[in-house]
């Protein structure tokens, strides 16, 4: 923020979850790089309880000090320009998750030299006294934070269709290219789709009388690896953030790429209304949810189910009590969210439906739905090609590693860090965006 008597000035927006920031970016101003100052912007400063992500603004290339632990992928100076740095607190899960996300993010690079696929870039890593820092070129808001901050100025409502269509488009070529690649993302959800640039511009909207923030570039980047999961690796039995996550999940039948398409399914949903397909933080409430929206599970899934939700194939949940009244007035089929009939909503709805299967075998592939009819009308400036062809074995760290089939016996108790029911994020209340 500036200079001060004993050196530079930095803010933290969040004293209670990230007093280890001050204590990172001081030491690392002051030791490591003295021609460095965080820019306190608001939009590019975000923080969590187990991790900083702040903007430096370097004024020349800065190299590593002895004391920096630096990647030995690609040992190099910092470019001379500004980036994204993302701190990960002295904590051994959170050192260990960061390394697993490393792994992954250089995996991608490999597979991606070209950056066609547009998973977000890693610059370079060290290790700095036990925290893990990553660098990344500077990206824009979230789609959530561009929903958020747009809230008042748009009155609960969400993205245009044609943006709805690019992101979408976007977000299921990125995740393509992973399952090509053997990796399930299995945190995806809108707080971790950024845009490359979230600048925007306010369109009077004559029918509603109000004035609409409208991002003037819908290209967005994918971030956030921190949970993905190669075929071949253990699978926790619980992933992805809540609102986001697939039945088979919850109901313990172990889970593969599928989960993913799912989550977009829910993304998309969101997009397009501004507000969360299933706003809930218990099981048995998202089942309910989720037969309400979408109709019954299928009998061959809840037999599987070891869980205890269902008695005789069907859901145990009383639909007249105080929770169940809920769901009722906070919940209605798929289809009745459509806020006009134009042929543009009826196809994003119908690939929304075909992402919500609830059997993951029937569930539509991404290369599947890259051709779906609502994909169809994207303009050609903004279409991407797609020219990665997956094999059934791929290199991972000098081992060639043949794809393995899940089933449900492929979870067991262990849960991911990074997939409870707030995601790192404290989610909104569905009365917060609607």
């Amino acid at each position: 923020m500036g200079e001060g008597t004993f050196g530079k000035v930095v803010e933290c927006k969040d004293h209670q979850t990230c007093v280890f920031l001050l204590l990172i970016i001081l030491v690392f101003l002051l030791s490591f790089m003295p021609s460095a100052i965080v820019r306190p912007t608001v939009d590019l400063a975000y923080l969590t309880p187990f991790c900083a992500y702040v903007v430096l603004e370097l004024r020349k290339p800065v190299s590593h000090p002895a004391h920096i632990q630096s990647s030995s992928v690609s040992p190099r100076s910092l470019p001379g320009e500004n980036i994204a740095l993302k701190i990960i607190k002295n904590v051994d899960k959170y050192r260990e998750a960061a390394m697993l996300e490393i792994n992954v993010l250089n995996f991608l690079r490999e597979r991606d030299p070209e950056d066609e696929y547009l998973c977000v870039r890693l610059l370079d890593w060290f290790d700095y006294y036990g925290h893990i820092c990553l660098a990344f070129d500077i990206l824009g808001l979230s789609v959530f934070d561009f929903l958020v901050s747009s809230v008042k100025e748009n009155n609960y409502v969400g993205y245009p269709i044609e943006h709805v269509r690019h992101i979408s488009y976007q977000l299921c070529h990125a995740v393509r290219f992973m399952h090509d690649n053997q990796l399930t993302h299995t945190d995806l959800k809108p707080e971790n789709i950024l845009f490359k640039r979230s600048d925007y511009i306010s369109v009077h909207n004559r029918k509603k009388r109000r004035y609409d923030r409208i991002v003037k570039s819908s290209d967005v980047r994918l971030i956030d690896f921190g949970s993905a999961t190669f075929d071949y690796d253990h699978h926790s039995t619980i992933v992805s953030t809540r609102h986001y996550r697939a039945p088979e999940v919850i109901l313990e039948l172990g889970w593969s790429q599928p989960c993913d398409v799912w989550s977009i399914g829910c993304i998309i949903f969101e997009l397009y209304t501004g507000y969360t397909l299933f706003q809930t933080h218990d099981n048995r409430e998202h089942l309910a949810m989720m037969e309400r929206t979408l109709g019954h599970i299928p009998y061959r899934m809840t037999r599987k189910s070891r869980t205890g939700f269902f008695y005789h194939g069907r859901l145990d949940w009383d639909f007249y009590s105080q929770e169940g009244r809920y769901v009722r007035e906070n919940c209605r089929p798929l289809l009745r969210y459509c806020k006009e009939e134009s042929q543009d909503t009826l196809d994003m709805f119908d690939l929304i439906s075909k992402m919500l299967e609830y059997d993951p075998a029937d569930r539509i592939p991404l290369a599947a739905a890259m051709t779906h009819p609502f994909f169809l009308r994207i303009p050609v400036h903004q279409r991407l090609p797609y020219r990665f062809r997956p094999s059934s074995h791929h290199n991972v760290d000098g081992l060639s590693v043949p794809q393995q089939p899940l089933d449900g016996s492929s979870g067991n108790s262990t849960t991911s860090n990074s997939s409870s029911d707030g995601g790192g994020n404290a989610r909104r209340k569905q009365s917060d965006v609607r």
